[in-house]
């Protein structure tokens, strides 16, 4: 008997690789704006902001202030107690989410070309509400039925042996600022079946969805989280600045030093937060707030709900410093810890966090890299676009994601806490959980449009 073909890694990236150079695709570009135009107008979209004494099915729990779902599942918004060393420690609301959800990409071959199965997917948090979703995004409480909705179309593809080819399987962090230990399962699986078509549901070659990374709140987060999995050809990307060794030593090292006190507390107790009838604030008016929305979406598996949402106070900005080291492109990451991050530090962009947080601020006080950030224009900006963060626990919360040239000119001394990497490092990374987070994921799948 015949074995059956594995792939091998590089293999593999090589048939993604030629999907990224493909001119040929089941759909021209035209035909896809069109059908995306469609999608995005084919169903009743509605959300809007109430107060939270609106929320249907959620309710404050009598003890602790909590805001709780009535089935105990989905997630519930708690207090955080957070200290990274004296005198940083603060409170904040946080998500609590443990389960585990799918974040699945189908492709499949056409006339030789890898496409991939792209959703357009209707998010109450998203700019524009609908945007491209992976084939499947759910939690588990979602597919598993709690919302007693319509069944999730091609989750099969993810959860039944023998319907797939499993290509990439990792478990990944989302924000760590918002999200409590937040993990999902990121999955690129092959079929070779013949898939049902469904009016939400699009092939695309890798060279398409590329193009649309470009613009502006079009892939959604977990796509690009997803996307950012891809593998990669190893190519012949020269010597690095550090091997692969002494940067796991380094962060590792990193992790061990740092002093991460996580607990939650009773959502009600928490200080410097305030609650109105519309939100819980931040006394000073920054960083984020607690709202309630009211959704309707006529093609999703519950037509009509409510539900809490962050909402950042402003647009972040994620950039990547890149430059050359002995004729290799790398960039500068950090290791950065968040307030709810699982493993106490992730390798994240060069800058990451919300401008407006540090307006007057100290110099002391302010981000590392924020001037150089944000004084970058023209031809520096190798990769320049706005995204959508999670649309299902985020009210519009944009990043400016960007990948910033500064030449060979730039300093290559490392703040403490900073590395110079090169992108086949980080892409390396993410076969493996909790290293690289989620918004230096995002700039990686960018960057692999402007290459």
């Amino acid at each position: 008997m015949a074995r059956p073909t594995v792939l091998t890694r590089p293999a593999l990236a090589d048939r993604f690789a030629a999907s990224a150079r493909a001119t040929g695709a089941l759909l021209s570009d035209d035909e896809f704006d069109g059908w995306f135009a469609g999608r995005r107008h084919a169903s009743r979209f509605a959300v809007e902001r109430i107060p939270l004494a609106g929320l249907r099915g959620w309710h404050e729990d009598p003890g602790t202030g909590n805001l709780v779902h009535e089935t105990g599942r989905f997630f519930t918004v708690e207090g955080l107690s957070v200290r990274t060393g004296t005198p940083h420690a603060w409170m904040q609301p946080i998500i609590q989410q443990s389960e585990i959800g799918i974040l699945g990409l189908a492709v499949k071959e056409f006339d030789g070309v890898l496409h991939l199965l792209m959703q357009a997917k209707m998010e109450p948090g998203n700019v524009g509400l609908v945007q491209l979703s992976p084939t499947v995004q759910a939690t588990r409480s979602n597919y598993v039925g709690v919302h007693r909705g319509r069944p999730i179309t091609h989750l099969d593809y993810f959860t039944q042996p023998g319907r797939s080819r499993v290509l990439v399987d990792v478990l990944q962090s989302e924000q760590g600022s918002w999200f409590l230990h937040k993990r999902n399962r990121n999955m690129i699986v092959e079929v070779t079946e013949d898939v049902p078509e469904h009016p939400d549901f699009c092939w695309l070659t890798l060279a398409q969805v590329r193009r649309l990374l470009r613009a502006d709140n079009v892939i959604n987060m977990d796509a690009r989280s997803v996307l950012s999995c891809v593998p990669e050809p190893a190519g012949d990307e020269g010597p690095a600045r550090h091997s692969g060794g002494e940067l796991l030593r380094w962060l590792t090292d990193v992790k061990a030093r740092a002093d991460l006190q996580q607990r939650l507390v009773p959502l009600r107790g928490i200080t410097g937060w305030h609650r109105s009838a519309d939100a819980i604030r931040h006394d000073e008016g920054r960083f984020f707030e607690v709202v309630a929305i009211e959704a309707a979406a006529g093609n999703r598996e519950v037509g009509h709900w409510t539900q809490p949402l962050i909402a950042p106070v402003g647009q972040g900005i994620a950039a990547f410093l890149t430059r050359p080291i002995g004729g290799v492109p790398h960039l500068l990451v950090q290791a950065k810890i968040e307030a709810g991050v699982r493993d106490v530090a992730e390798l994240a962009p060069t800058f990451q966090a919300l401008p407006a947080n540090f307006a007057g601020a100290p110099d002391r006080l302010r981000p590392r890299f924020l001037d150089e950030v944000l004084a970058a224009t023209g031809p520096a900006l190798r990769y320049d676009s706005v995204q959508s963060e999670e649309g299902g626990r985020f009210h519009h919360a944009t990043n400016r994601y960007q990948v910033i040239e500064v030449g060979s000119g730039f300093p290559l001394d490392e703040p403490p806490g900073f590395r110079w990497v090169t992108p086949g490092q980080l892409r390396a990374l993410l076969q493996h959980p909790y290293y690289v987070n989620v918004q230096a994921r995002s700039l990686l799948a960018g960057l692999g449009a402007v290459r």
